[in-house]
């Protein structure tokens, strides 16, 4: 499962933030089930930053945002990403050079629904 918690900070508040960024990202690290993160930053407008998190599973990462650590540190950065979905399950994957892969969706039965 993909987090992409989207951002929006003014170049003035910009250290701030990553230091509030790189603190719930160590948070959410710790947590059972967090398989990687990044904060990342377009290069085009400098202003909009994407804290994305990848998780064992819905379940993984909904009981790391009960975490002590995270609730401190993480989710309120989290409130303050922008409002919109930002839980995505994987449902089609490929290695460098490999074939894709198809997995069915946890929503419902069969791929893609």
């Amino acid at each position: 499962m993909l987090v992409t918690n989207r951002f929006v900070v003014e170049v003035d508040v910009a250290e701030a933030f990553t230091e509030r960024a790189h603190a719930a990202l160590a948070a959410l690290a710790a947590r059972p089930g967090y398989l990687r993160g990044q904060l990342v930053r377009a290069l085009d407008d400098p202003r909009h930053w994407c804290l994305l998190t990848e998780w064992e599973s819905v379940g993984t990462y909904r009981r790391a945002l009960g975490g002590f650590d995270v609730k401190v540190t993480a989710v309120p950065l989290l409130a303050e990403s922008l409002d919109e979905p930002s839980a995505y399950e994987a449902l089609a994957t490929a290695a460098p050079g490999g074939e894709v892969v198809v997995a069915a969706s946890d929503r419902a039965a069969g791929p893609y629904r």
